[in-house]
This record gives C-alpha cells, sequence and structure tokens, in this order.
C-alpha cells in the first residue's frame, strides 16, 4: 500500500472513531448523563460551555448535571473531523438539533471535542466546546 493508500485508510479510521464516539457521547448525555464522567480526564479534560471554562471531569460532571433539564434528545446533523497532531487525537466538530421536553422548536448546536488517545487503546475529551446557536 503506498503513502496515498495509508493516508485514506488512516482516514476512514479517523471517520469511524469520531462517529463512534459521538453516537456514544450523545447516547450517554441523552439517557444516562452520570456516566459522561468516564470519557473525561480526571484533571486535565476542559470544557467550555457558553463561554464558562470548567476544567477536570468531576467539575464537568457537575456543569452537565446542573443543566435545567433532565432528559433532551440530541439530532446529529453534521460530524466532520481531523487527525490531530503527533499524538493521533482527532478534532470532531459536531452539529445539530437539541430538543428538549416541553419545547415546540429544537434549539440549534455546535460542539467540538479533542478527542485524545490513552495508553489502552480508546479515547478521553481533552477538550470539549458547546455553543448554542442562534438567529
Amino acid at each position: 500500500m503506498g503513502l496515498e493508500g495509508e493516508m485514506e485508510a488512516m482516514e476512514q479510521q479517523v471517520e469511524a472513531v469520531a462517529k463512534a464516539f459521538v453516537d456514544h457521547y450523545y447516547y450517554l448525555f441523552d439517557n444516562s448523563r452520570a456516566n459522561l464522567v468516564s470519557l473525561y480526564n480526571d484533571s486535565n479534560s476542559m470544557l467550555s460551555f457558553e463561554g464558562q471554562k470548567i476544567q477536570g471531569a468531576n467539575n464537568i460532571l457537575l456543569k452537565l448535571n446542573s443543566l435545567p433539564f433532565e432528559q433532551s434528545k440530541h439530532n446529529i446533523s453534521t460530524i466532520d473531523c481531523q487527525h490531530s497532531g503527533p499524538a493521533n487525537g482527532i478534532l470532531v466538530f459536531v452539529s445539530g438539533n437539541l430538543q428538549l421536553p416541553g419545547e415546540e422548536h429544537p434549539l440549534r448546536f455546535s460542539q467540538m471535542f479533542h478527542l485524545i488517545p490513552t495508553p489502552e487503546g480508546s479515547f478521553y475529551v481533552q477538550n470539549d466546546i458547546f455553543r448554542l446557536n442562534y438567529g
């Protein structure tokens, strides 16, 4: 396999990991939010939520559990991803709709994740940026 073939294979792997991560993340968010803590690093992970910065897995979980709704349904419109840096990380950019109970209209949102590989062969969320899209 030539360099072009290797790059194409790596791109397919990055896309497969990104899609699997996105499916898993929003399934947990919508069905078992407390389990999201396992996707973040205890001390290094950083969440920017509507401009508020939170660091560490437990603090991130506290923020997500403090949101003023218990149930939600994420409908993903797009997933864009790129290989990131020498550590073989993955950047994942998601856009979609967030449907909350009792709300007639869904909220548009965008979210970016920077996934970093673990020695065990999985990934954790190093950076997570979430914004609602108004207008």
